[in-house]
């Protein structure tokens, strides 16, 4: 009996000694960073960026690889399949990991049990924009014109069950106001729209309603974010204009495969940061229109995509759009 102890014990050994040296030599080759969106978006440049500087950090290529399909959810399958090992790592938008989770029947993937994450790269906030034409020159306008008038104004949006779609969900919710959603195939046409006077509103990329803002095409009210964005920087958040506690952004993370050797994870994590922390990463991020994140480690990762989970999940189902999908 206690011959096959010892055997166990070293075929143990044996197992467990790969996993070690991975920790311990990682990396020692290329790393591949799958970004879930097609080439030339905000994303695939912010993969870029990254990978640029964690190939001249980590001594080793990373390569950045478009995996497109499903609405993210190609992509976020092939990581959850694929090794442990921290060579397979992948950049998501916020909805992947939150609303996803509560807006479809059902997923091939689990966000809490298949992934472990390992850095925030940045956010995007919304500029909510208004036809000219409209006499509402605020959020407070805005507000006082859709209870006095229930129903009459149109928002756009990029698709049902959008970040863009329960941005306005969320005014609604915060403020008590009534207004409808068009849902389109992507922001262009909802902003054309918005633009010829056939619908009333929108929560924009910043960069668009910026240069739209400033031809004098629409009128910006407010940003969804928390903080202002660099893009606009003379608009202030929502959350500051009447509406408490608003927020409704769509933040980026590199995530992993569950199990991969916590040492690994804590490292990419530590590099993706310092990148984050540096100025020149900054300005191309703000330059974007996006807002630039310093991440927390690993364990306080995890524990803000649980809040962020639990939080969308339960808005999500209190509006009725659990299980539309």
């Amino acid at each position: 009996m206690r011959s096959l102890q010892r055997i166990a014990f070293a075929l143990l050994a044996i197992f467990a000694l790969p996993v070690q040296v991975t920790a311990q030599d990682y990396p020692n080759r290329q790393i591949t960073l799958m970004v879930p969106l097609a080439a030339g978006g905000g994303m695939d440049f912010i993969a870029r960026t990254f990978a640029a500087k964690l190939s001249e950090r980590l001594g080793k290529p990373v390569l950045v690889e478009n995996r497109v399909g499903g609405g993210t959810i190609v992509a976020t399958v092939a990581l959850a399949k694929a090794p442990p090992d921290g060579y397979t790592l992948l950049l998501v938008p916020s909805p992947t990991l939150t609303t996803n989770l509560a807006v479809y029947k059902s997923l091939p993937y689990d966000a809490r049990k298949d992934f472990a994450p390992v850095a925030l790269t940045s956010d995007v906030g919304f500029a909510l924009v208004v036809n000219p034409s409209l006499p509402i020159h605020s959020v407070a306008d805005l507000i006082k014109y859709a209870k006095e008038k229930p129903g009459e104004l149109i928002a756009g949006t990029s698709g049902a069950a959008t970040m863009v779609h329960l941005a306005g969900e969320l005014l609604m919710a915060k403020t008590g106001i009534k207004i409808r959603h068009a849902h389109y195939r992507g922001s262009p046409p909802a902003m054309n729209d918005v633009v010829a006077g056939h619908i009333h509103m929108m929560f924009s990329d910043p960069v668009t309603g910026a240069a739209l803002a400033k031809d004098g095409k629409v009128r910006a009210l407010g940003v969804s974010s928390k903080t202002r964005i660099a893009a606009m920087p003379d608009l202030t958040p929502i959350a500051e204009l009447g509406v408490p506690g608003y927020s409704a952004t769509n933040w980026h993370v590199v995530i992993a495969p569950a199990n991969t050797p916590p040492e690994i994870v804590a490292k990419l994590s530590a590099e993706i940061r310092a990148i984050s922390a540096m100025p020149e990463i900054s300005q191309k991020i703000s330059g974007l229109g996006l807002i630039p994140m310093q991440s927390p480690p690993p364990a306080e990762l995890k524990t803000f995509l649980e809040e962020e989970i639990t939080t969308w999940g339960k808005f999500v189902t209190d509006i009725g759009l659990a299980g539309s999908m």
